[in-house]
């Protein structure tokens, strides 16, 4: 009897802790369910494929950052009307750039992150230069170095990066986005490059953005690959939404017109958001 009545309590006991604790985690819960309701503001980070450079009408406020009102994070912003909308991508960034300089409006409330980076890590400028105004095999050369770039060191770079994002906007959906290929083969081109160097800078492109969007998944990130977008509107083709080489504008080169934002880019982040 006595040993039955020490049963009895023990039972209840161990009922009282896990009705508690199932308590507790309901109450978690309902608590991050709720922080996720709340955090609808958004945050545009990243390169110049994010900042617009190649749309025109820039925020003169934005100074060498080119943010442009007819950028994929401005058109989706009024498309969609975001509690808040801080718009941080800056033309020539790279991941220690975004890491320094581009974070601040993160937080609590931050519902929706989109970001394009790594392209300025591996040398995107000096690659199109060399191919631009060098030889077929230095330009060859160039892009192999920016791929060895990839495989080392740039998964780090974008690891630190994500990592922050996470730690800044816990409640937030983060959506990466690519890079397009520039270069329709066997196009309308009758001069300029190759078409073995051509190729390479396509494949070059499909390379970053195959490691961008292994290190997305990892932490738990989308992907928005804009490539099948730009499929018939590459340089060389009848319809580019990529400005070719700018000597008049050279920063311009090898960016997304304002086509391109909007057929390009804004689909592919309005169907990932």
């Amino acid at each position: 009897m006595k040993l039955s009545r020490i049963t009895a309590y023990m039972s209840s006991l161990l009922l009282a802790a896990a009705f508690a604790l199932t308590g507790a985690a309901a109450a978690h819960a309902d608590q991050a369910t709720a922080q996720k309701a709340a955090a609808t503001g958004y945050v545009a980070l990243g390169d110049s494929y994010s900042s617009g450079v190649g749309a025109g009408s820039y925020d003169s406020g934005s100074g060498n950052c080119k943010r442009s009102t007819r950028a994929y994070p401005a058109l989706w912003a009024k498309a969609h009307s975001p509690s808040s909308f801080n718009f941080t991508a800056c033309s020539g960034a790279r991941t220690g750039d975004v890491l320094a300089n581009q974070l601040g409006p993160l937080g609590s409330g931050t519902g929706l992150v989109s970001i394009s980076v790594g392209g300025n890590d591996a040398g995107f400028a000096d690659v199109m230069t060399t191919c631009v105004l060098q030889s077929e095999s230095n330009c060859i050369a160039r892009i192999n170095q920016a791929r060895q770039y990839v495989d080392s060191t740039l998964p780090g770079n974008l690891d630190k990066v994500y990592d922050a994002i996470s730690a800044k906007a816990p409640s937030a959906r983060v959506v990466v986005l690519g890079y397009p290929r520039f270069y329709k083969l066997n196009g309308s081109c009758l001069a300029g490059l190759s078409e073995r160097e051509r190729a390479a800078i396509n494949d070059a492109s499909d390379y970053l953005n195959t490691a961008t969007a292994k290190r997305a998944a990892d932490h738990g990130f989308a992907f928005g690959n804009v490539t099948s977008a730009f499929s018939g509107h590459e340089i060389c083709s009848g319809s580019p939404w990529l400005h070719s080489v700018n000597w008049t504008n050279i920063g311009e080169s090898y960016h997304p017109t304002a086509a391109g934002q909007s057929g390009g880019y804004l689909p592919v982040f309005t169907a990932a958001a």
